[in-house]
């Protein structure tokens, strides 16, 4: 499992802090999700209810999943501890008002979100800042470095265009191409921040979860170098308007996707663990889903059909970016807690197992609720239908409740 070690442990209730935040935002975005049904269908994503529903989704829960993550993993997997656990409480604190308000502003009237913005961008300024620090001490850097780096240059970036879009409302006036930057704000947040963080991490999770020994690293700088590349020459496309630009960085991307799909086979072949955890098996089938929707986009993109290009990215956003954070943190959450709370009194009293502490067979059920749910919401979206619309985001808005109750029935073990 995960590794600690008391010269680089977080506080514990730091990471969770931000997880069971994440988790009970998750259901809010879901729920309001299920009132936008009429218009998503009709393919009217840019609306204050659907701006709102996105924004909880991938600020609140996504993202500050992810915060927490790192607040726990960096640790680990950098051998560094945290600059500063101080600045960490408050910046969860002043990201998490931000987060609230700036979504509020976004459903009620949304030139006011910029103020609220600008609190939500000093919040995840202070996280990049503590990472940059705690980045900065790692003795021994490697390829998991470059990919965390890189996610959050990312993440910077897609939160400067964020500013400029929520800026273009504040003031009617627009500094650059409304439409550029509404792009290239998803371009770097969707497929560059969580994507490079996520495949990062793997490089961690999945050999300690499979137990997988004897592999070579040396796919991953192809991974990198060929989905960094893509990345750019999909901005250029954007520069240029040009599709055929688009498509050679699509191209890039689903290629650089591959390889690392190629690369996670190679270590699963050397793991020692034969029967996979089922968590762990859904964070896996997440990565088969994003090489089909890669794949899906590098169609689209020779089509120019934006409408079904926005169903792929929203599908990526459940069937590979959540679904990863799910699938690991069904695996994360019962450890961290359980080591907390328990691996001190082993031997001196009767204590769970870490299998009691979540049960699995749940977590399985929930899990292909997850799938069954997102892949009714994609077909929905795609033909056109709001009675599927409704009957598969209502099992999604379930799925969401049932999530945050695990998660949180959890810490009370």
């Amino acid at each position: 499992m995960i590794p600690t070690n008391t010269a680089y442990e977080t506080n514990i209730r730091l990471p969770l802090l931000f997880i069971v935040f994440g988790a009970i935002t998750f259901a809010a975005s879901q729920a309001i999700t299920l009132t936008a049904g009429l218009a998503m269908i009709n393919g009217a994503f840019r609306l204050p209810s659907v701006w709102t529903a996105a924004h909880l989704a991938i600020l609140g829960f996504a993202l500050m999943v992810a915060m927490g993550a790192m607040y726990q993993l960096v640790p680990v997997a950098f051998l560094t501890p945290i600059w500063s656990e101080r600045l960490g409480f408050a910046q969860f604190f002043i990201t998490a008002a931000g987060m609230m308000l700036f979504s509020a502003s976004l459903a009620f009237h949304a030139r006011a979100a910029l103020f609220p913005g600008l609190l939500l961008v000093l919040g995840i300024v202070l996280f990049l800042l503590q990472m940059a620090m705690t980045l900065r001490k790692q003795a021994n850097k490697n390829i998991m470095t470059l990919f965390v780096s890189t996610a959050l240059v990312c993440l910077l970036v897609t939160i400067l265009f964020g500013l400029t879009l929520v800026f273009h409302f504040w003031s009617g006036t627009q500094t650059m191409d409304h439409l550029l930057a509404l792009k290239t704000h998803i371009l770097f947040g969707v497929f560059g921040w969580f994507p490079l963080l996520i495949i990062g991490f793997s490089y961690k999770m999945v050999p300690m979860f499979a137990l997988a020994h004897g592999f070579s690293m040396k796919p991953a700088r192809y991974v990198y170098v060929t989905y960094v590349t893509g990345l750019a020459v999909t901005f250029v496309s954007f520069l240029q308007n040009s599709q055929a630009t688009f498509a050679a960085g699509a191209g890039l991307l689903f290629i650089a996707f591959a390889l690392f799909v190629y690369h996670i086979s190679l270590m699963l072949r050397k793991r020692m663990k034969k029967r996979l955890d089922r968590p762990f098996q859904f964070a896996l089938f997440a990565i088969a889903a994003a090489l089909i929707l890669h794949g899906a986009a590098l169609v689209l993109s020779y089509v120019g059909d934006d409408r079904h290009i926005a169903i792929v990215v929203y599908s990526y956003l459940l069937g590979w970016i959540m679904l990863s954070i799910i699938g690991y943190l069904y695996k994360i959450v019962p450890f961290l807690w359980w080591t907390h709370r328990y691996s001190k009194k082993i031997g001196k009293e009767n204590v769970p197992t870490l299998k009691q502490m979540m049960n699995e067979n749940w977590t399985t059920v929930q899990c292909a609720l997850f799938i069954v749910s997102a892949a009714g919401v994609t077909i929905a979206l795609a033909i056109s239908s709001l009675p599927l619309f409704y009957i598969a985001q209502g099992a999604m808005t379930l799925f969401s409740l049932l999530f945050a109750g695990t998660i949180i029935s959890v810490l009370r073990k």
